[in-house]
């Protein structure tokens, strides 16, 4: 047919690259320029489409030909400056800049890249019309955030290269960058939680406990239930119940996810003791006798429940970066003295101390294949259960005496008779 001959003849001649060429660099720069439009700049749509189809010709000529129509693009920039200066509107930074990148994307286009002129393009259109909200939120960081964010990309960017790979030390059972890389996914998760707390803010003590609960369930629960055996009779003390309940299912998302980052397939085994707990601690929140409406976000002196003064800390990654350590020496020492139940029993104190980092830990040492998906499941189980069991002794002495005090105990006492009877079905089938 004619048709198809035509576009049988289109696809095989040999112009067709050059067209494509120009034609993606022509779309760049009336996206890119759309933008400039919208705002009423002086470089508007056609001037950023020559401006990325001269890249995409030059760059099909030569080095030499690039070079001088980007010096060319410079002049034009210059003399957009100066007239932007001359009718009063200030220098034309932001558009200059903009437009320099464009013709550099057209030459990339024109040289025959697709992928990198695309993203550039894109990435361009988006830094003008975010304009205000990337304004928005620079100026709201306060010092410690941008202190964090800078100790952070240090510490993922600049430490992690340098450190060693394999195992070293006396046994040669340390890996220092497998073990820098959970302390960086923790730090992560903590940058995550931080960001959502600013977010949404103190609105409730549903919000509060959760995000605790990411942080660190122990001391949320204890907080929790200093507060409500302070507060006189009412809706804070009412709502301890469900909080700590909120606490627990955070943890075991938090242990979860850590699985779910580091071993997956481990999680995998897992998936039904977590699943179980998850799902229970969810239904005790939802249809219990407190699950009704959120309460407010603070005590009765007016102070926030749960506080993140800074979303990354050198101290606690530190911290933490040593409970994995210990944990993880310790787990591979017990595992060489008595097997996998050694790793368990590490497990089970590690619990006590940091769920977050005893599942690290067993994730570690199943991605270094010193351990079975088995085990690790059931090790992180462990843990996760030891986690939430510490709480009752917490709970029994801060709420010692009052009616709520033996609904939580018995709620967090069903959640691990649950998980426990979940691991055991998984292991079983």
């Amino acid at each position: 047919m004619p048709f198809e001959s035509l576009i049988a003849g289109l696809s095989d001649s040999p112009n067709l690259p050059t067209f494509l060429r120009l034609l993606l660099a022509l779309a760049i720069g009336l996206f890119v320029g759309m933008e400039r439009e919208r705002r009423r700049r002086e470089a508007v749509v056609r001037t950023f489409a020559f401006a990325a189809v001269i890249g995409a010709v030059v760059g099909m000529l030569g080095d030499a030909y690039a070079l001088v129509a980007l010096s060319l693009v410079g002049i034009l920039v210059v003399l957009l400056n100066v007239e932007a200066v001359r009718t009063g509107e200030g220098a034309e930074l932001t558009t200059s800049a903009a437009l320099v990148l464009t013709a550099f994307t057209g030459v990339l286009a024109g040289v025959g890249q697709t992928f990198t002129p695309m993203v550039l393009g894109v990435t361009t259109a988006a830094l003008l019309a975010w304009k205000t909200p990337l304004a928005g939120f620079t100026t709201a960081l306060t010092e410690a955030e941008l202190r964090s964010a800078v100790l952070f990309a240090i510490m993922a960017f600049v430490i992690y290269p340098i450190l060693p790979e394999g195992p070293v030390g006396p046994g040669e059972f340390i890996e220092l960058r497998e073990g820098w890389v959970t302390v960086i996914v923790i730090s992560a998760l903590g940058f995550l939680n931080y960001i959502l707390l600013k977010v949404y803010g103190t609105r409730g003590l549903g919000i509060t406990s959760l995000l605790g609960g990411l942080v660190n369930s122990t001391a949320t629960v204890a907080e929790l239930a200093r507060r409500a055996g302070e507060a006189p009779a009412g809706p804070e003390r009412a709502f301890v119940h469900r909080g700590v309940l909120m606490a627990a299912f955070a943890m075991i998302v938090r242990n979860a996810v850590i699985m779910g980052l580091i071993a997956p397939y481990a999680l995998v085994r897992a998936a039904v003791p977590f699943g179980a707990m998850l799902l229970s601690s969810f239904l005790f929140v939802r249809f219990g006798p407190d699950g009704g409406a959120d309460r407010p976000a603070q005590g009765s002196d007016g102070e926030d429940i749960v506080t993140l003064r800074s979303p990354f800390s050198v101290s606690a990654a530190l911290q933490f970066g040593a409970i994995l350590l210990a944990l993880h020496v310790g787990s591979t020492l017990a595992q060489r003295a008595i097997g996998d139940a050694g790793v368990h029993l590490v497990s089970a104190v590690g619990g006590l101390i940091s769920s977050a980092s005893a599942t690290a830990s067993i994730a570690a040492l199943y991605a270094s294949g010193a351990l079975s998906a088995s085990s690790a499941a059931t090790a992180a189980t462990i843990a996760s259960l030891t986690s939430l069991f510490v709480n009752i002794p917490l709970v029994m002495r801060l709420l010692a005496g009052m009616p709520e005090q033996r609904r939580i105990v018995l709620s967090v006492l069903l959640l691990c008779a649950i998980g426990v009877a979940a691991a055991i079905l998984q292991q079983q089938f």
